[in-house]
């Protein structure tokens, strides 16, 4: 069994670990309570200040929660525009009803970007899970490098670029409408396709944005905790982003 490994710290630093603590008024982060998805997300599970990294992570998870239900309603929003629209028409001069809607057909590379948004959600929730591995993040703690960041870099780097392979997928499938004289203005339901499509799209780009910016801390953050809360917050929010597209691309595909 190796040698306990001793930082070349003061005489207080061997006591605080013996006793447990790390030097920042903490234990060892080996709570096995927060959600890790099934995983033991190891962080302080004693006392739970406000200065907590397990309260700050349920207080970053909350505020995430509120900024995502706001977007759903958003979204719940324009599906129920879609709805009316496809309802809804006018009389001629014969007093006949006439409805303009005309359902768009789906080009079929939006079955191929599900799938690789399907993938890309395995792949982030590899890479969370990766941030909370207790023997990771204990070494870690010992000052053994940065393990957990290391494993979780290509999960997160992955799920990135699917995400562009994504969204250049939705570009090319408004260009296929395009050529086929499918546009925003073409019929109601054109236009609920574009704007449903576009305005998920404009949120993906965030999500991106959000896997770069966690990708970035994983180089440049000394802090463990900041780490794992940036790749948290971040596969959360895609995980958001991949449900609400199936039930987009649901509505698209069976209820035009």
């Amino acid at each position: 069994m190796p040698a306990i490994i001793t930082p070349p710290d003061t005489e207080r630093r061997r006591r605080d670990l013996e006793d447990g603590d790390h030097g920042g008024g903490r234990r060892p982060p080996t709570d096995k309570q927060t959600g890790g998805g099934g995983d033991p997300d190891n962080w302080n599970g004693g006392r739970r200040g406000p200065r907590s990294p397990r309260e700050r992570l349920d207080r970053f998870r909350l505020g995430l929660f509120f900024a995502l239900s706001a977007v759903f309603m958003f979204f719940v929003a324009i599906v129920s525009v879609f709805f009316v629209s496809q309802s809804s028409g006018h009389f001629d001069a014969n007093a006949r009803f006439i409805n303009e809607w005309l359902p768009t057909a789906i080009p079929p590379i939006l079955w191929l970007n599900t799938a690789v948004l399907l993938l890309s959600s395995l792949t982030i929730e590899i890479g969370r899970r990766h941030m909370f591995r207790e023997m990771h993040v204990m070494d870690e703690w010992l000052g053994l490098g940065k393990p957990t960041s290391r494993r979780a870099m290509p999960w997160v780097a992955a799920t990135a670029v699917l995400g562009c392979l994504f969204l250049v997928g939705q570009v090319l499938a408004w260009n296929q409408l395009g050529s086929e004289r499918v546009h925003f203005n073409t019929s109601p339901s054109s236009h609920s396709f574009y704007l449903i499509t576009g305005i998920h799209g404009f949120h993906l780009v965030i999500g991106v944005l959000a896997l770069v910016g966690a990708f970035v801390g994983l180089f440049v953050s000394r802090q463990m905790e900041n780490r794992q809360i940036l790749v948290d917050l971040a596969a959360w929010y895609w995980h958001s982003m991949g449900v609400l597209w199936v039930g987009l691309f649901a509505l698209l595909v069976f209820f035009q």
